[in-house]
């Protein structure tokens, strides 16, 4: 329930007032001078206050600049008996949300009430949706690399500077862009995306320049494309390497002139737009066999950024585990959880051909299929995960054939064992084994019972 003080120094106006919010469904407080005011606002919070200007002690004017430099400050709607045009610019250069005069119509400043409150949420909603993306926009990692990383964002996003973001698949070419956006003084406007591989090239022209209404078969309204939402802000182009030579072309004339003509259209559009693009192919290599443009390989590649795969920079891996068990834990609301020491052993000795995005689907899955499991070992991993140690140690990381083969074992028993609930006599006859076969098998390999 929506929680408004009114401060005015006439008790009938309080009165009234607080009578008709709470018909409304309000909670209502009154308050008779700024001092007062001010002393409740430190004892409790507000969603409105209803603030006279003309205030025995301090005045209205002054108690708004201290309303406005609280932390979270709930709105202000000034309300004044004599009230000037420049009082009331004032009040709104000082952070008013509306000025009212006396004598007060009941029915508008309910209407300025409703407004002001969900105007209030609204903000909060922005600032929670800000701090989410900030929160998914962490470039996370302690590795030289990714230290690197950051200290080149830090340098570049304040700079309207172009960015040419290199990496494998899954490696978080977004992210970095996100980051760069997010530190830069475009980061109150837009962050438009733009995934060049999965557009047809058909419909790409439209999504990055818009058409007019008839200009194509099935265009049947006018549609802003890309370019014109970015203005003013950040365009990412996602996989650029992808794009066809013709876009090429037009994306090149865009950059140069910063105007571009919809399709179908003959006025031109001009923006300011500042481009981030990435791609996971070696460009100089698709330039030589005629696939992209080098003119515009200049102009997106004035500074390069390369985000090294998840296996040149193993350290981070635990830290990445950690993070994406905390972030799920939260999406599905569960508690806290934990990874032992040698399940973070398994997830090192894999090679992630999927990079982050792949171990951050892994971490999803486990936190999903154990929901009452507060403390993840190497038996929730998935055997891929398993598999591929055990393969990449027969092949150099095992000092034997038959210490390679003694963790595929141990990895695929315990895994036997975690889907027969610990029962050995049943996992003896899922793998085929005498129980005292299997009895012996465990003890050799480190396996207790109790897994």
């Amino acid at each position: 329930m929506p929680h408004i003080l009114i401060v005015d120094d006439e008790s009938g106006i309080r009165e009234s007032l607080r009578g008709i919010l709470e018909d409304e469904g309000y909670k209502a407080s009154v308050s008779p001078s700024g001092e007062d005011c001010l002393e409740l606002l430190r004892k409790s919070s507000f969603d409105l206050i209803l603030l006279d200007v003309w205030l025995t002690g301090i005045d209205g004017l002054e108690v708004l600049e201290k309303i406005r430099e609280m932390e979270n400050p709930p709105e202000v709607i000034m309300i004044s008996g004599h009230g000037t045009i420049e009082t009331a610019v004032r009040a709104t250069k000082l952070g008013a949300y509306d000025f009212a005069e006396k004598p007060l119509s009941l029915e508008k400043m309910l209407i300025l009430a409703k407004n002001a409150i969900e105007a209030r949420r609204l903000r909060h909603e922005n600032l929670d949706l800000r701090k989410q993306l900030q929160a998914k926009s962490m470039i996370v990692g302690d590795s030289v690399s990714m230290k690197a990383l950051r200290q080149q964002i830090a340098l570049m996003a304040p700079t309207n500077g172009r960015v040419l973001i290199y990496g494998e698949s899954g490696t978080g070419k977004e992210l970095v862009a996100h980051a760069i956006h997010l530190q830069s003084p475009r980061k109150d406007e837009m962050f438009v995306e733009v995934n060049c591989a999965a557009i047809p090239e058909d419909l790409i022209d439209s999504e990055l320049f818009g058409h007019r209404k008839s200009s194509f078969p099935g265009a049947t309204a006018d549609k802003e494309g890309k370019f014109q939402k970015a203005d003013r802000g950040t365009l990412f182009l996602d996989e650029v390497g992808d794009m066809s030579l013709k876009t090429q072309a037009k994306v090149l004339r865009t950059l140069e002139q910063q105007r571009f003509i919809p399709v179908g259209s003959d006025d031109p559009v001009t923006v300011d737009v500042r481009v981030i693009a990435s791609t996971n192919k070696d460009l100089e290599e698709e330039i030589a066999r005629g696939n992209f443009r080098e003119d515009l390989f200049y102009r997106l590649n004035v500074v390069p950024f390369v985000v090294p795969p998840l296996r040149e920079r193993k350290e981070d891996i635990p830290l990445f585990a950690r993070h994406f068990l905390k972030e799920f834990a939260s999406a599905y609301g569960r508690r806290p959880r934990e990874i032992t020491d040698d399940a973070i052993d398994v997830l090192m000795r894999y090679s992630w051909p999927g990079n982050v995005r792949e171990l951050r689907n892994v971490i999803e899955r486990i936190v999903i299929m154990n929901p009452t499991t507060s403390r993840f070992e190497r038996k929730h991993l998935p055997p891929l995960v398993h598999r591929d140690g055990a393969r990449r140690m027969a092949g150099g990381e095992a000092s034997t054939l038959h210490e390679a083969r003694a963790a595929y074992e141990r990895d695929y028993i315990l895994k036997k064992l975690d889907e027969n609930h610990g029962n050995v006599s049943r996992t003896a006859e899922v793998l085929g084994l005498e129980r005292s076969h299997l009895y012996r098998k465990m003890k050799s390999l480190g396996i207790a019972a109790k897994e």
